[in-house]
C-alpha cells in the first residue's frame, strides 16, 4: 500500500507536467511513463486491498 501511495502522487504529477510542456522533445516519453505509473498505482492498490481482505476474511488452514 505504501508503493501505491507513492505512485498515486507521482503519476498524476508527472502527467500534469508532461501535458503542460507539449512543445518539449520529451513530451511523448514523459506521457508514456506517467500513464504506466498511474496504471501501476491502480495495480498495487488492488493488490494491497486484496492482501488485506485475504488476511481478514481468508480461509483458515486446518491441520
Amino acid at each position: 500500500m505504501g508503493i501505491c501511495l507513492l505512485l498515486m502522487f507521482a503519476g498524476p504529477t508527472l502527467f500534469y507536467i508532461s501535458l503542460s510542456n507539449k512543445e518539449k522533445p520529451l513530451f511523448i516519453p514523459l506521457l508514456i511513463i506517467s500513464i504506466l505509473i498511474c496504471s501501476a498505482a491502480v495495480y498495487f492498490g488492488f493488490k494491497g486491498i486484496r492482501t488485506i481482505m485475504d488476511s481478514m476474511f481468508g480461509k483458515r488452514k486446518s491441520s
